[in-house]
């Protein structure tokens, strides 16, 4: 992507940003935890990133509105339609992934 301008690169981007969005959007089933697990991100972390970036350039976004926009509605309304309990699997597999990443960041 080197040889594309500034604009055109940011605005491939951020249409590949809109696109994630619609995908978890429309697989809710698949739970923070399981992206967690497997990718060490979950929409939290985008909302985070989010925030972030908007802080970078000194434009004010609220973490709660920035969670509204990844997940499509309110935080509270999406947990209570969609998140389920972190089964005991997945918890075992997210305090492994931890314990790696510690491991990996510790060498």
């Amino acid at each position: 992507m080197s040889h594309l301008d500034d604009t055109t690169r940011t605005e491939l981007e951020a249409a590949a940003f809109r696109r994630l969005l619609r995908h978890l959007d429309e697989h809710k089933e698949v739970q923070n935890i399981d992206l967690m697990i497997l990718a060490d991100f979950c929409r939290n972390c985008l909302s985070k990133w989010l925030v972030a970036a908007a802080d970078e350039r000194g434009v004010e976004l609220d973490y709660d509105s920035a969670r509204e926009h990844v997940y499509g509605m309110p935080y509270g309304e999406w947990k209570a339609k969609y998140q389920q309990e972190a089964t005991p699997e997945q918890q075992a597999a997210f305090a492994a992934r931890q314990a790696a990443r510690q491991e990996t960041q510790g060498e």
